[in-house]
């Protein structure tokens, strides 16, 4: 998900049904908070959202209750199995697609909404529905955001505590490493003073006691930044037990 503009689909065959939506998208008083990007597709595109990088979709049931009204006659039976089943399919292609939903639909005999796992069904109450559905998908956005950032975290201080795991390691092997070093330093210094070498063999204990010496002074840094963290540590504690006394 894109945390700086999220993108909302709309899935309808009513342009009527989207521009409500659009219109009454409610303005985020938030600070550098961006609108979301709208998508409209027709609903039939339901079958093919597993994959899609959207972070809501708002699909139109209601259209697919419309279309088998006028289409055939109202007194059949068989209308009401097709219409169900139609709304149905519509529904588990969004449940399959595994992103957060809201379904739209127009009958008066269901609950006025009902949450069915990612998918939240809602009734289309004439002057309201666009305004709800607006209020809901913005507050749906918003927790999406919120989980992202909340994963964005944990993988950062994750990564931190790896860091400071091999840091803490490091420093309590620095006496250790720093034996070993000394131990390296001093035999290739004798070796350089040692007179009869091949220049070969005095040119290879010169570059081991060099790189004993670059190795030497980055755990002299390493010491040096050990005694800045625990000093600034020490005073953040002053500062917060004067912060705590003031109040």
């Amino acid at each position: 998900m894109s945390i700086n503009r999220p993108t909302v689909l709309i899935l309808s065959s009513d342009a009527a049904f989207s521009r409500e939506i659009t219109a009454n998208w409610p303005r985020d008083p938030a600070p550098h908070s961006d609108s979301p990007e709208f998508i409209v597709l027709d609903e039939a595109f339901s079958r093919d959202l597993q994959g899609s990088n959207y972070d809501l979709a708002i699909a139109d049931a209601s259209s697919v209750e419309n279309s088998i009204s006028t289409n055939e006659d109202e007194r059949s039976h068989p209308n009401q199995s097709v219409n169900l089943g139609q709304k149905k399919d519509l529904k588990l292609s969004l449940t399959a697609a595994g992103k957060p939903a809201i379904l739209i639909h127009s009958d008066p005999s269901l609950d006025f909404y009902k949450l069915h796992g990612v998918v939240l069904e809602m009734r289309r109450e004439p002057g309201l529905w666009p305004a709800i559905a607006g209020l809901l998908g913005r507050e749906i956005l918003r927790r999406v955001q919120a989980e992202s950032r909340a994963r964005e975290a944990e993988k950062t201080c994750a990564a931190a505590q790896s860091e400071a795991t091999l840091g803490r390691y490091m420093v309590e092997m620095r006496t250790n490493v720093n034996n070993a070093l000394t131990t390296a330093l001093g035999n290739a210094e004798l070796l350089v003073l040692e007179p009869g070498l091949p220049a070969t063999v005095q040119a290879q204990a010169d570059t081991i006691r060099n790189m004993a010496l670059r190795l030497h002074e980055v755990f002299q840094r390493f010491h040096s930044i050990e005694k800045e963290l625990t000093v600034a540590a020490r005073e953040s504690g002053k500062k917060a037990v004067s912060a705590a006394a003031g109040r």
